[in-house]
């Protein structure tokens, strides 16, 4: 069949694509951002698997379309949209093509929450990989407030046939009491009880007891949250039948995943730069406290994904950035990124940072040059620089011109 994807580049479009692609298809595929040449590490992944890029105007779609599948990012008013309409095209939203993909595996393995996702599904798709045990995986991303997913989550609980609940979060747990499952983690009273040995500076350890048995998790990646993902992963693949054995030398190899805790270097001076994909009040407290513990002084940068997130994030890390920030660490709000469509422009980065207490001395970035400056002007020897934000595919080069500049 011949697919157009609009919004191609999205995290949770991409997977969909190179799947599409790998099975046979013919896959097209257009995004604003890479008419903008925002993304072009993700245009030439998508390329080289003979997805064919085309301009977001709508000239690309065609009758010769059989499928146009679309972002939920993509207004309904953009070029292509209507030409998908005005051509009868089977219009077919992102979630779901997935549901399609996902449906059609047996087991079919979800992965569902507001943080860990991303890492979780990348260990099983390691530890599957890694032990041969023949999977399709498909990993991307999803925004959303908490207060419309909770129906949702409640939905995908009482549809599930065998449920792994994280018991340190009690709005999950309350859901998984509704249905058979089995509590995990640190928390008191897990049926997988967590206990924990080290979460850093540079890996994270522990022991998973389950039943009359322990498994030794030992993962490269610092924080209990990883070691918590690495929990959750470690279930789903002994109940896809990986021994327990091969379970503890695998995740002990585990390379990470993309923007998730990613050490892009440690300069001369000990001053190590790390980029991630934080982008609400969760992740960026595990990234932070994940960073004071491996080092003195952070230097934490964070853009805000969009201008409905930014109102949304405000409160909350209005309140929370003052507790968790030492004297020592420092603050900055890089402006909001824009991906580009009608939204409403009302707010900016300076009034997030205007929040916050005088005494945090929170920066403000207009710009990604003006954030690389201002960690430049800011870092010392031995600190950890942070740079959080979703959505903008050019995160990962503020990062690397950031490490750059502090080890030039």
């Amino acid at each position: 069949m011949r697919y157009h994807f609009s919004g191609v580049a999205g995290a949770g479009m991409s997977p969909l694509a190179c799947l599409l692609r790998a099975r046979g298809h013919h896959v097209q595929g257009s995004d604003r951002a890479l008419d903008q040449g925002r993304a072009p590490d993700i245009a030439r992944h998508l390329q080289a698997l003979g997805i064919r890029l085309v301009p977001h105007d709508g000239a690309a779609v065609t009758r010769a379309i059989d499928r146009f599948v679309h972002s939920t990012a993509v207004e309904a008013d953009t070029p292509e949209m209507r030409a998908a309409q005005a051509l009868g095209l089977e219009c077919v939203p992102r979630p779901r093509l997935l549901a399609e993909v996902v449906n059609a595996g047996e087991p079919g393995i979800a992965v569902a929450g507001t943080s860990g996702k991303s890492t979780i599904v990348g260990m099983v798709a390691w530890l599957l990989g890694q032990a041969g045990v023949p999977a399709t995986v498909i990993c991307g991303a999803t925004l959303g407030e908490l207060l419309a997913l909770r129906p949702q989550f409640a939905a995908f609980a009482e549809n599930c046939g065998r449920l792994f609940v994280n018991a340190a979060c009690p709005e999950a747990a309350a859901l998984g009491r509704r249905v058979k499952t089995l509590t995990y983690g640190a928390a008191a009273g897990a049926e997988a009880r967590l206990t924990v040995n080290t979460v850093g500076p540079h890996r994270a350890s522990g022991v998973l007891r389950l039943d009359d048995d322990e498994l030794a998790l030992d993962v490269p990646q610092p924080g209990l949250h990883n070691l918590e993902n690495a929990a959750a992963a470690a279930l789903i693949a002994l109940e896809l039948g990986v021994a327990r054995h091969a379970l503890e030398i695998l995740l002990a190899s585990f390379p990470g995943v993309t923007r998730r805790f990613e050490v892009i270097g440690t300069t001369p001076s000990g001053v190590r730069v790390v980029d991630d994909y934080a982008h609400n009040g969760e992740k960026i407290r595990a990234a932070i406290a994940t960073a004071q513990a491996g080092a003195p002084r952070v230097l934490a940068v964070f853009q805000p994904h969009g201008f409905g997130p930014a109102r949304f994030l405000r409160g909350e890390l209005a309140a929370l950035l003052p507790r968790l920030l030492r004297p020592e660490d420092r603050f900055c709000y890089a402006e909001i990124f824009y991906a580009g469509g009608t939204v409403t422009k009302d707010i900016s980065s300076r009034a997030l940072a205007d929040d916050l207490p005088a005494g945090l001395r929170c920066g403000y970035a207009a710009d990604h040059e003006s954030a690389r400056r201002w960690v430049l002007a800011e870092a010392r020897p031995g600190d950890t620089v942070l740079i959080m934000g979703a959505r903008d595919p050019a995160l990962p080069r503020l990062a690397r011109a950031v490490f750059e500049g502090l080890a030039a």
